[in-house]
């Protein structure tokens, strides 16, 4: 199970690839769009970000995984976006937009665990590491009104 440090290194990398190549390396990874997901703190009230993969992507929505690398606890940005679902994404270092995050139920889970598992085996080996279910997440953009 990832340290928060080692976390918040990779983190951190990662956004200096991207920078570094101005968005040439890091916008995707084993196939996956990566996006960068902010959410408001639920203690602090600030917005924090993080950057992620997304195993998923249909029709400008994207579901990510709350693996956390397969540790006991869930990651602080899915803890922070069940208590505020309204986030901010960019995908592919693109244009920041609204979303709303949506955990899946376990039944809409069931649908989607075995294909995402299939076609990338980190994540059936983060949910072999622990004994809680990791959420699966989809977020969807919020139509501007």
């Amino acid at each position: 199970m990832p340290p928060n440090f080692a976390l918040k290194a990779m983190n951190t990398a990662h956004r200096v690839l991207l920078k570094a190549s101005h968005g040439r390396f890091g916008n995707e990874f084993g196939g996956m769009p990566s996006l960068e997901l902010t959410t408001i703190g639920r203690k602090s009230g600030q917005p924090h970000a993080v950057m992620l993969t997304a195993p998923v992507a249909q029709d400008g929505s994207f579901v990510v995984v709350a693996s956390r690398g397969g540790d006991p606890v869930h990651p602080a940005w899915f803890l922070n976006l069940r208590e505020n679902p309204e986030v901010t994404v960019s995908v592919r270092s693109g244009p920041q937009q609204r979303m709303r995050a949506t955990i899946l139920t376990s039944e809409q889970r069931a649908q989607l665990w075995p294909d995402i598992t299939r076609r990338y085996s980190n994540y059936a080996a983060y949910q072999k590491r622990t004994s809680r279910e990791i959420p699966l997440v989809r977020l969807s953009p919020i139509e501007s009104r």
